[in-house]
């Protein structure tokens, strides 16, 4: 049995024709396929805050309250299931609603939805060196044994462009999980990457944004793995 899936142009036509981009607020969607690979932050957002990514942003609770206590990062929420897509988009709105913001009052514009799978797009449209963090929480642990080639952080590309598209010297890695036995092989693999290095968790980060994941498993009393990793 293979140790990780096989990603190739075949696999990715099947799954990536209704790829996406969309604004979190407005009724924006661009196809993936009509922008340039690859793409060009500064066109996509309209201006030159740096940017972070979010792999597989389920419910979006993490998108909402990072963009809004952030306002001078951009945010770019990757997820390939659709019914999170639109979950996500409905969150933004219902916030928007509530307290009665316009959709034009400039909030929520740091934000992009891409509905796609996480691997093809940052290996194809994820410029080098572009990217201030990465946001992995609580990925599909695939427990059963052979199911665990699924496992996105035990892929080589997927791991490989990480490395590459992150920023030199202050380019961050956010890993979070509540399955023990996943944390420690994500801890091994990525000790073997020379180009990044477990720090010290920053307390004046994210880890007050808690995900909808994160709230539901400390109420179940669960123990939460989270680890820092800095591109060198």
């Amino acid at each position: 049995m293979n140790a990780e899936p096989r990603y190739n142009d075949i696999y990715y036509k099947c799954t990536t024709s209704h790829s996406q981009i969309i604004d979190a607020v407005q009724d924006d969607v661009i196809s993936l396929h009509d922008l340039p690979s690859p793409i060009d932050w500064q066109t996509l957002f309209g201006n030159t805050y740096p940017v972070e990514v979010e792999i597989g942003f389920g419910k979006g609770r993490f998108l909402l309250e990072a963009s809004k206590q952030f306002p001078q990062i951009n945010y770019i929420g990757v997820e390939r299931a659709q019914k999170y897509v639109e979950i996500t988009r409905e969150r933004f709105e219902k916030y928007m609603r509530h307290f009665s913001i316009d959709r034009n009052s400039g909030i929520f514009e740091n934000v992009r939805l891409a509905w796609t799978d996480a691997n093809y797009f940052l290996t194809r449209y994820v410029p080098d060196e572009s990217v201030q963090a990465y946001h992995i929480y609580f990925p599909d642990p695939w427990p059963k044994a052979r199911q665990q080639k699924r496992r996105i952080l035990r892929n080589k590309d997927f791991l490989s462009a990480i490395t590459r598209t992150l920023t030199l010297n202050d380019g961050k890695l956010y890993v979070v999980t509540d399955f023990a036995e996943y944390f420690s092989e994500i801890q091994e693999r990525l000790a073997q990457l020379n180009k990044l290095k477990s720090i010290p968790l920053n307390l004046n980060g994210y880890e007050h944004i808690a995900t909808n994941f994160e709230m539901k498993y400390r109420l179940e009393g669960r123990k939460i793995y989270r680890a820092v990793y800095e591109k060198l």
